[in-house]
């Protein structure tokens, strides 16, 4: 027997399991299902820089008791370029803020809120496709950890499921979307280690870009730009200190033993479609974008606010009308952040087929940024995240 709901949540990330606990804050009963192990989600360390807007949603609402108690707020970042660093002052150009609270963080918070609250999340399942998304009833058919078939019916289906979930597939079909990969990649570490700096230090340097970042008061996260194709496992760890400590010049890193290298691959992201029917994308599902802005979860959460008006209406009003809205809505939000991200990346980036030219233009603009005070608010204004609905905060 098909199990039935009114919504039907495809992944247990910070989108799907926030759009369940606003949804449960109206009465709106729904199921969440993931393919991973509660224990992968609560542990696998992502990026964590919260917009104000989000760290206001998650505390607000109940979602997160700790994100101001052991998240770190920051009040501005560093750029650093020529020798030299700028701090760009976010309370002070925009009254704003952001704060350091690394995703699976988020995401112990939000399993934690939901199981208390009684929500059906369902580990170790995996969606194989969704059917019925013309339809008032959607059906998604999955399977658990051991095989065993499941079917999910709802009035709904939301697609959280990231950029290779079936619900995207469901939804855009040929159409595909926007895309756009770029010519460099960021070799990330983690290590034990305290941090370098009280706040993110972004650094143009000759031999390319850095970010030194932290998740927490013993661990940093730092990344230096890198040829998309490069092997994790190609440095030495003396070779890698080597090279982050050249590209921050000025700052002497606190090094320590890393215990995690990738590369990330520079991809951005927007489905021409994020609704068929009654089959909704948000998130990941629905758009990536470069994290040299810090946008993607954030952006995640803006969907979920935006959504939750819409179901709201759509389920407990008998309104369609808000979620037809819904993917234009979504996507004005979703371009902005796509040009931010875009911009402070080829800002901050070295093109493979940048010459002398290209990069004291590069330095031209880094300057025209920090010595105007609307350079810096444009900045900071977007960094600290565009306002979101107060109805997120209903309730």
């Amino acid at each position: 027997m098909p199990v039935r709901t009114r919504v039907a949540v495809i992944g247990a990330g910070p989108a799907g399991l926030l759009l369940s606990h606003l949804l449960g804050r109206h009465g709106i009963e729904s199921v969440v299902i993931d393919s991973r192990s509660r224990e992968e989600i609560e542990t696998t360390i992502r990026a964590g820089i919260l917009e104000q807007g989000t760290v206001e949603v998650l505390d607000r609402t109940g979602a997160s008791d700790r994100v101001l108690t052991a998240g770190q707020k920051h009040e501005g970042i560093e750029l650093r370029f020529d020798g030299e660093g700028h701090r760009i002052d976010f309370a002070e150009t925009v009254g704003r803020a952001v704060w350091l609270y690394p995703q699976h963080e988020v995401l112990k918070d939000l399993v934690a809120a939901r199981l208390a609250a009684g929500q059906d999340l369902r580990f170790q399942v995996t969606a194989e496709r969704v059917e019925d998304a013309g339809t008032d009833r959607p059906r998604v058919v999955a399977r658990d950890s051991e095989g065993g078939p499941i079917e999910i019916e709802a009035e709904v289906v939301v697609g959280a499921d990231g950029s290779r979930g079936v619900a995207r597939e469901a939804v855009t079909g040929a159409r595909g979307g926007h895309f756009r990969e770029y010519p460099f990649a960021w070799f990330g570490i983690l290590c034990e280690a305290p941090p370098s700096a009280e706040e993110l230090i972004y650094s143009n340097s000759p031999d390319g870009f850095a970010l030194i970042s932290q998740r927490g008061p013993g661990v940093q996260r730092m990344y230096f730009q890198c040829d998309p194709r490069t092997d994790p496992e190609a440095y030495t760890e003396e070779r890698l200190w080597e090279i982050l400590q050249a590209r921050v010049p000025g700052t002497t890193l606190k090094e320590g033993p890393v215990f995690q290298r990738d590369v990330l691959r520079f991809r951005s992201f927007v489905a021409h479609d994020t609704r068929r029917g009654r089959v909704v994308l948000v998130g990941d599902a629905a758009h990536t974008v470069p994290p040299t802005g810090a946008k993607g979860m954030n952006l995640a959460v803006a969907d979920v606010v935006l959504l939750t008006d819409a179901l709201r209406a759509l389920l407990l009003d008998r309104d369609g009308s808000p979620l037809d809205a819904f993917p234009e809505a979504a996507r004005r939000r979703v371009w902005k952040a796509q040009h931010f991200s875009w911009w402070m990346t080829n800002m901050l980036h070295l093109r493979p087929e940048a010459d002398d030219f290209d990069r004291m233009r590069q330095i031209g603009e880094l300057r025209t940024v920090v010595e105007s005070e609307a350079g810096r608010a444009y900045l900071a204004e977007a960094y600290t995240g565009w306002p979101l609905p107060r109805t997120a905060l209903d309730v």
